[in-house]
């Protein structure tokens, strides 16, 4: 089992409230994603749950037991944390054993639930080298693998592919996706990287300053963000978000962009619309709304172009699939918005349905 409940959740550091009251239900067997911003308390949670903080208010507890109190040893949680902290005297096999020697496990059991976890990692033929030997993911195998031999209920990973190169993070988070398949641990998984949050999680919980801003099943939380900061967040390249135009002295083109967002619509008038440069697509009557190409960054299959709309600050961003190789800066282009697709947001920053 490995069922946690956080329940209004709070910590202080002196007088300063960095958690400011979680309330969160993890189902056994799921793998959620803590996403967010530097700072906002994604890490810190991490912590209260591995029992390397205190809580200051609130309640946590795992498979129905409160843990507030519990050692950090007594909870069934093993973290992974984003330094891989290998012993460098030991070898391989030496640093995945080493929690269970400490626990007086017999040699016998020690080297089989090695060997076991090895073979689930692929890392087998690594078990006679040192940590200088390896690769910067063999070592982020060999720290999980000394997470698996504990057998936990819960895994916690604090930012565990950060320190690989893009490529090895791809890499990293096929194996976590098949581990997770494996094994079926429950498990808590906190990073900056949308794409780890969209590509590994089960449901993503967004963090900003100390809160969980929204809770849900990735495509669901892209798709219909509760507010601009989970909707700007979310999303490479960033959300287009523009304001409403001025009452005196708009711009043509900002006014027909606004118009054509929300055609159809009716309620609140919003104080800014969020589009998605998926959203943005070129009108090949040339009637659409004119635009002037600042940047286009080419990507091989598809182009992400950076364009001037007269009396709109910041730049918009589109993605084009299509004919994207002749478009060059200083280009005009025609821009169309995709029916339904805008997103509109209130004065409080909260998006109207």
């Amino acid at each position: 089992m490995g069922q946690l409940s956080l329940r209004g959740l709070r910590k202080r550091f002196g007088d300063v409230e960095v958690i400011k009251g979680i309330d969160l239900e993890i189902h056994d067997g799921e793998f959620i994603v803590f996403v967010g911003p530097s700072g906002c308390g994604k890490s810190t949670t991490l912590r209260l749950i591995a029992g390397l903080e205190d809580i200051s208010d609130g309640e946590l507890r795992i498979d129905g037991q409160r843990a507030n109190e519990l050692h950090p040893a007594d909870r069934g949680a093993a973290m992974v944390f984003q330094s891989y902290a290998l012993y460098p005297q030991m070898t391989v096999a030496e640093n995945m054993a080493f929690a269970l020697r400490m626990a007086g496990v017999p040699r016998a059991e020690r080297e089989q639930q090695v060997k076991r976890a090895a073979d689930t990692l692929r890392i087998t033929k690594l078990l006679g080298r040192y940590p200088k030997d390896l690769s910067g993911g063999q070592r982020q195998r060999v720290a999980i693998g000394r997470a698996i031999v504990r057998n936990p209920r819960v895994f916690l990973f604090d930012e565990p592919l950060s320190n690989l190169d893009a490529s090895l993070r791809v890499d990293m988070r096929v194996e976590l996706a098949r581990l997770r398949e494996t094994l079926g641990t429950t498990m808590v998984y906190v990073t900056h990287d949308q794409v780890e949050a969209m590509t590994l999680g089960d449901r993503i919980a967004v963090f900003n300053d100390g809160r969980i801003e929204q809770l849900g099943e990735p495509m669901a939380v892209y798709r219909a963000p509760d507010t601009e900061f989970v909707a700007a967040f979310l999303g490479a390249p960033r959300i287009n978000l523009v304001d409403a135009p001025p009452s005196v002295g708009a711009s043509r083109e900002h006014q027909a962009l606004w118009d054509a967002a929300l055609a159809g619509r009716n309620g609140r008038s919003p104080r800014r619309i969020g589009l998605r440069p998926e959203h943005l697509q070129l009108d090949a009557s040339g009637e659409g709304i004119a635009a002037v190409v600042a940047l286009a960054e080419r990507l091989g299959d598809s182009v992400v172009a950076h364009v001037r709309v007269f009396g709109i600050e910041p730049l918009l961003t589109l993605r084009i699939n299509d004919g994207a190789s002749a478009i060059e800066a200083g280009e005009v282009l025609h821009l169309r918005v995709v029916d339904g697709a805008a997103l509109a947001f209130g004065d409080d920053g909260r998006r109207l349905h």
